[in-house]
């Protein structure tokens, strides 16, 4: 039996990852793709990697036999459209903006929301109804300070430095994602005040309800269109072999996070529901590197991956996607 999947804000760059997903999903039937200014307009012309993959045309509303909603709209508006359309209860919501990701926010008029990062919260999203996709940066982040955090290791200040693809911007033209601008250049934004700082916070928390020290988080953005690098370091009492197995034992259920015992790169992960780690030790400072796709780890891989869950099936099915190293 299919599942019948509706997607909202059918236009953006998650929007579009999806439909590539889940049009080679063995047991997903793409119904509903909802964009208002693309009405009636094919989907390939909007997404135009799918030409020959699919006809489907964008639609004005939902058909309301859904039994899976994929929220692709901008940080703040899942929230308004929830208000403004009734979904029938049965519905479940997988929602990728940050507006049910934090504690306070998830329970949103009589729907409750469970945040579906898998490798910490496997067994909620999967009697869940409803889902707070992560962050994109708070995914790579995340999962390259959980195993410490299970760990009661996390005693002493975090620093973070990660670089995003101009995709993690959106579709939304702004002067930092031009060609122009970005091409052969890097620079930061909201350091040390990023909003995906709320969500690991309280998912470090979830482990470790003693947190020691702070995380420093500077994001840079990179003069390429996805991916996701994360250098993020603490002092810590471990081995490099002890850090590393730590690491490989918690993840040892987890089909899409690897522990790499080679240093790794971006190429490596680009188009995957992959996260790639490598631990190393410098004197005091345990150094873990992470990568992701930003769109899809980082986006619309996870939330397939939390549908699977959610639908009782192996949370690998439709995202056996393969890297282009060249």
């Amino acid at each position: 039996m299919k599942i019948k999947v509706g997607i909202v804000g059918g236009a953006g760059y998650t929007a579009g990852e999806l439909i590539r997903i889940l049009l080679h999903h063995e047991f997903a039937e793409l119904g509903a793709i909802v964009s208002s200014s693309n009405a009636g307009n094919p989907v390939h012309q909007v997404h135009d990697d799918l030409v020959g993959d699919t006809e489907l045309v964008f639609a004005s509303e939902l058909a309301g036999d859904e039994d899976v909603v994929f929220l692709c709209l901008g940080h703040g508006n899942s929230s308004a459209f929830l208000q403004k359309n009734a979904l029938p209860a049965t519905t479940h919501i997988i929602d990728l903006s940050n507006d049910f990701r934090l504690e306070a926010d998830r329970e949103f008029d009589e729907r409750e929301f469970v945040y579906g990062l898998p490798e910490l919260n496997k067994r909620r999203i999967q009697q869940a109804q409803h889902i707070a996709n992560p962050g994109c940066f708070a995914t790579a982040i995340q999962l390259a300070l959980l195993p410490l955090a299970q760990a009661n290791k996390l005693t002493e200040d975090v620093h973070v430095s990660a670089i995003t693809g101009s995709t993690g911007a959106g579709q939304s033209l702004s002067e930092t994602v031009h060609f122009s601008w970005r091409t052969n250049n890097v620079s930061i934004y909201k350091p040390f005040t990023h909003q995906h700082l709320g969500e690991i916070g309280e998912s470090l928390a979830q482990l470790q309800p003693q947190l020691d020290g702070d995380i420093h988080f500077v994001p840079y953005r990179g003069n390429f269109s996805r991916g996701i690098f994360a250098s993020v370091y603490t002092p810590s009492d471990l081995t490099q072999d002890e850090a590393r197995q730590l690491y490989k034992d918690f993840y040892a259920d987890a089909p899409f996070t690897t522990v790499s015992d080679k240093e790794i790169h971006l190429k490596q992960v680009v188009n995957t529901n992959k996260c790639l780690l490598h631990v190393q030790k410098f004197g005091k400072q345990l150094l873990i590197t992470s990568a992701i796709d930003n769109l899809v780890k980082g986006a619309s891989g996870q939330a397939v991956q939390n549908m699977n869950l959610i639908f009782g099936l192996p949370e690998t099915t439709g995202l056996h996607l393969k890297a282009g190293l060249l």
